[in-house]
């Protein structure tokens, strides 16, 4: 078999100065025509709840194109992508100066994720990317950072709460896949400069899904955590855990309990994490956080809520059972299928709330609902039964009750 002959660079055509220009003019347009995209309503999904709407609000592709190509043409004449975006995930968000951010997890095609601000007139579709992504400051040892929660905090500053990844050095020679997982913290007053403090020093080795709480609790910073064995293993953990922080510039915490705890044959059976800072209500604080079982396809992360007391945040008041968001139709496919992942929600004025979550670790995605909705929901959705012959009661309890009011109607 002949082998094909290898083209000589010197002799390669190379496309002319005017081809260049015609080509990244192509790209700008179709990327400003995609940028302004309406996203409507999706008309298939209707729960009363929550609507959806029928595009993600940001996707790798909505990334600036100066992030990703080199426009010079002396370096690269056939405007090539020389630093790809795999993917924008896990938003935290906030309203601020009258528009909806998202403080996005872009990944690029190294597997490194790094914090970028995009904005929204309505948090619905429009969103364009700040010029150049966040800058935060490094600790030493640092790998990977992600999923940041944002607290506008009662003492002034802005806090940002996320993972920070590291190689752990305990691991075997070999295995480049163990890692330590530490919540990072930074605050800032104009999501410009960031201040880094220490990371969150906690009772548990490990900890992912650290969440601010916005108000002091007896004079100290409370924090929703998870406490884990290893980087993947929850092990003791046993769910959402609480601990309070008399000075966040140290970052040394008391012990920590857990106030949201794993179950059996539930939805936060292997797992489970607060997702954004909860939203004050005059009925409690709104949470909303994600829960993971194991099945045939692998782990299944979905959403569910619940509700905190006012006087004590720690306290669980409402516990609706089952889910409250999970993957429907494409939200479903991508790097890691199967996830509804959340960290950021926004309250509008007018007490909108818009829900941001990950689909698949791979795109953004937006669910629309109301304080007065979700405060329902939370106060009046029946618990997990925990057996068969429970739910069934409750199902029984709902068809009587339907048939009583509908007078046999159907």
């Amino acid at each position: 078999m002949r082998e094909k002959p290898v083209p000589d660079p010197k002799t390669t055509s190379v496309p002319s100065r005017p081809a260049f220009d015609a080509r990244v003019k192509a790209v700008r347009e179709a990327h400003e025509k995609f940028l302004n995209r309406p996203n409507p309503v999706d008309p298939t999904w209707d729960n009363g709840v929550f609507e959806r709407f029928q595009h993600p609000v940001v996707t790798a592709r909505h990334t600036p194109l100066e992030w990703r190509y080199d426009f010079n043409y002396e370096t690269n004449p056939f405007f090539m992508e020389r630093l790809g975006i795999n993917a924008t995930l896990n938003p935290g968000a906030f309203y601020w100066e009258g528009k909806v951010h998202l403080v996005v997890r872009v990944e690029g095609y190294d597997r490194k994720s790094f914090f970028a601000i995009a904005e929204s007139p309505n948090g619905i579709d429009n969103f364009r990317f700040w010029d150049e992504p966040c800058d935060i400051p490094e600790i030493p040892g640092e790998t990977n950072l992600y999923d940041m929660r944002v607290t506008f905090h009662e003492d002034g500053w802005i806090y940002g709460v996320f993972c920070a990844e590291s190689k752990d050095p305990d691991a075997p020679p070999g295995d480049l896949s163990s890692a330590v997982a530490q919540a990072g913290i930074v605050r800032t007053r104009d999501f410009q400069k960031w201040e880094r403090l220490p990371n969150l020093n906690t009772p548990a080795s490990q900890q992912r899904n650290v969440v601010l709480h916005p108000e002091f609790v007896d004079g100290q910073y409370a924090f929703y955590t998870r406490p884990m064995d290893g980087f993947i293993d929850v092990g003791s953990g046993g769910g959402i855990g609480w601990t309070l922080c008399p000075d966040i510039t140290t970052g040394k915490t008391g012990p920590e309990t857990i106030i949201d705890a794993r179950a059996y044959h539930t939805i936060k059976e292997s797992k489970n994490g607060q997702g954004p800072a909860p939203i004050k209500t005059a009925e409690g604080w709104l949470h909303l956080a994600h829960g993971v079982r194991a099945c045939a396809a692998g782990l299944r992360y979905v959403l569910y809520m619940f509700m905190t007391s006012l006087d004590d945040p720690s306290k669980v008041i409402a516990r609706p059972g089952g889910y409250f968001l999970a993957p429907y139709g494409d939200e479903g496919f991508g790097d890691v299928s199967n996830v509804t992942f959340s960290n950021g929600w926004v309250r509008l004025p007018d007490d909108t709330v818009l829900i941001y979550y990950g689909g698949s670790d791979t795109r953004c995605y937006v669910a629309r609902s109301s304080v007065a909705q979700l405060v329902d929901w939370c106060l009046h959705t029946p618990e997990d039964a925990l057996t068969t012959r429970g739910c069934v009661d409750q199902r029984l309890a709902l068809i009587r009750a339907n048939r009583s009011v509908l007078g046999g109607r159907q």
